[in-house]
């Protein structure tokens, strides 16, 4: 698929697009500040890096490199992407329907997950533990197959993350932890915690798409990750 071809896969209103605008050039951009216009504070996510890269039924994902560099507009090292001008197969995921929705928090008692707080279903995140970044073509089916799966399927593959309420997400913390695991292959540590009870600091799998890869991590699956961590501590204390 050429450019034009690829341009013209896309709502011209959509976010997703208006990244796309901004990376077509293939030069560095800060994510500081050239989205402004975009009207989301989650540029990394589904409706923008992550949803390129992902691609669509329609169009391939695209190649994004992503690093910190230094930005004179805003007189700091910040987040930049660059388009590599390169295509990708698509790992398309879909839309998570409202119902499905509804129904995970409400099968995970409407408790984040992290904090292990009772929350308002609008202050929670409905989170695939396995990251979309991390998503083969077959995997991504099995991760979107809202209308077959069943509740253990649903404990297997989600839990719930809470939103913005004025501070950083655990979504957004948790996005920002996959995406440089993916890049430069060290694993997330939550909230500065080193700790991972299968594998070590570093992704171990030559395929970058292994989601065995991702099991040990504390982001993928954080109420095992606590219980482990609750664990080696009290074998430490008894030891």
């Amino acid at each position: 698929m050429d450019v034009p071809a690829f341009e013209a896969t896309f709502d011209k209103d959509s976010k997703v697009y208006k990244v796309f605008a901004v990376l077509r050039d293939r030069q560095w951009h800060c994510r500081g500040c050239e989205y402004a216009h975009v009207a989301t504070t989650q540029i990394a996510g589904g409706a923008g890096i992550q949803g390129l890269q992902r691609g669509t039924k329609s169009r391939p994902g695209m190649s994004i490199s992503s690093g910190d560099h230094y930005c004179p507009e805003c007189d700091a090292t910040t987040r930049h992407d660059r388009w590599t001008g390169h295509f990708a197969e698509a790992v398309p995921t879909g839309s998570m329907p409202r119902d499905f929705a509804r129904r995970v928090v409400s099968l995970l008692g409407s408790r984040d997950v992290v904090e292990q707080t009772e929350r308002p279903a609008n202050q929670l995140t409905v989170d695939h533990k396995l990251p979309g970044i991390r998503w083969s073509p077959a995997e991504g089916a099995v991760q979107t197959d809202y209308a077959g799966m069943n509740d253990d399927d649903i404990r297997a593959r989600f839990q719930l993350l809470k939103q913005s309420n004025g501070s950083v997400s655990h979504n957004l913390l948790k996005s920002r932890a996959c995406e440089r695991c993916f890049r430069d292959g060290r694993r997330g540590t939550p909230f500065g915690i080193v700790f991972f009870h299968d594998g070590g600091p570093d992704w171990a799998p030559e395929d970058k798409r292994d989601a065995a890869g991702c099991v040990g991590c504390g982001w993928y699956d954080f109420a095992e990750w606590r219980d482990q961590l609750n664990e080696h501590l009290q074998e430490r204390s008894n030891g």
